[in-house]
């Protein structure tokens, strides 16, 4: 099935699978070896296996052997260590959501300044943070179109809500965005889509299937079910502030499709425009301590023991 070229869909389809969500994100903490990666992600030996052998494919882990031993490592890329931005919006998503004491304990040391900080997102040229009501789309100079092939598998019955690490700090967001079906429904919420036909008609997914991620999205407080005709029942899903919360999260998320994701070489599907200073839209994650962007190498982490 042919679908509108998108960024975000190109990303989700190379890491929006949950496992490789939670691979890179006990990565971004420093775990690298598989047996640790094992114990952290909860994943069977054969799933982890698969994901780690999918993200080397896609250029998002390097994988070597290590000094005077048997075992491997896996790095990060160029490629993945621009994720960086997406997996602190992560952080700061489920922070502002949901409290737990490894959220509460975990500390953030940006080495420029020496202070703790959390991450946040502002626009680059106007340095007001982004709503996404404050934003327009137009097509940009990739905006083709994309094959997709219509899948019709269910979500994993295996729950992410089980890693075991304390450092998986994440694991309320990629209970939800962890499938690429969900994930893609609230993307298109942010582009005014809201009616089963619409996200029927966008996505190559099957109608039973689409139906069960709606109602997960509503369960989860993504969506609010809102009826515009009683007979027979049907409803518009509007995001709640919990689902207009993620949009950091795509944003970015789009920024490193945009990136790393555009096999042709044509160029951004879609222009953003930041509509409080009329300006291209790039986001950033600064510190909020500083105000200077965010850089991997320049951030370390105090995690609750």
């Amino acid at each position: 099935m042919s679908t509108r070229a998108s960024s975000i869909n190109r990303a989700l389809d190379q890491i929006g699978d949950k496992w490789c969500l939670l691979i890179m994100q006990e990565i971004f903490l420093g775990i690298n070896s598989f047996n640790e990666m094992l114990e952290a992600t909860g994943a069977s030996r054969g799933v982890l296996s698969d994901r780690l052998k999918w993200l080397e494919t896609v250029a998002c882990l390097e994988k070597e052997l290590a000094t005077g031993s048997r075992r491997s490592r896996y790095h990060l890329t160029e490629k993945s260590r621009d994720l960086y931005a997406n997996a602190l919006m992560a952080l700061a998503w489920e922070r502002t959501y949901f409290h737990s004491p490894s959220l509460e304990a975990t500390r953030l040391i940006h080495s420029n300044c020496g202070e703790r900080c959390w991450p946040q997102m502002q626009c680059k040229a106007c340095h007001q943070q982004i709503e996404a009501s404050d934003v327009s789309y137009k097509p940009g100079p990739g905006a083709t179109e994309d094959l997709r092939l219509k899948k019709v598998r269910r979500r994993s019955s295996i729950s992410v809500m089980d890693a075991a690490s304390a450092k998986t700090l994440n694991k309320n967001l990629i209970h939800i965005v962890g499938d690429r079906w969900t994930a893609n429904i609230i993307a298109l919420a942010y582009h005014g889509f809201n009616r089963f036909d619409q996200f029927n008609q966008e996505l190559p997914v099957a109608t039973n299937i689409l139906s069960d991620r709606l109602k997960f999205l509503v369960d989860e407080g993504i969506f609010i079910p809102v009826a515009y005709q009683h007979k027979p029942p049907r409803y518009e899903y509007q995001l709640s502030p919990k689902g207009e919360g993620l949009y950091p999260w795509f944003l970015s998320l789009l920024q490193w499709g945009d990136k790393w994701c555009d096999p042709q070489r044509r160029g951004r599907p879609m222009r953003l425009r930041h509509k409080l200073c009329h300006r291209a839209l790039v986001g950033q994650v600064i510190c909020s301590a500083c105000g200077e962007p965010l850089k991997a190498q320049e951030v370390s982490y105090q995690l609750a023991q």
